[in-house]
């Protein structure tokens, strides 16, 4: 009898929130399982808006959102490859 290993249909990500996207999400960081087929952190922003309107309130302008894959800031078609942190903040000023 050949024995194959279960497929895995989600994997498990620790996601940050900063600033006003912590505020809107409600919680500074979580640890959710999320589908195994999303690719990119784009990907991950649209999953995120279907979870309530906490989400979609944090992420309602997708252009303004900037991401870290495991502290490296990446842009939104990076892939999410093995990051096990993904950090969302908005756009920083200097000064």
């Amino acid at each position: 009898m050949n024995a194959t290993a279960p497929l895995t249909t989600t994997r498990t990500v620790k996601l940050v929130y900063f600033a006003w996207m912590r505020e809107r999400v409600g919680v500074p960081s979580e640890t959710l399982d999320i589908p195994a087929d999303l690719a990119t952190i784009a990907d991950l922003v649209r999953w995120l808006k279907t979870r309530g309107e906490n989400y979609e309130a944090a992420f309602a302008n997708e252009a303004v959102v900037r991401a870290a894959l495991d502290q490296v800031h990446a842009k939104p078609h990076a892939a999410l490859g093995s990051a096990r942190e993904i950090a969302f903040f908005p756009p920083m000023t200097g000064g």
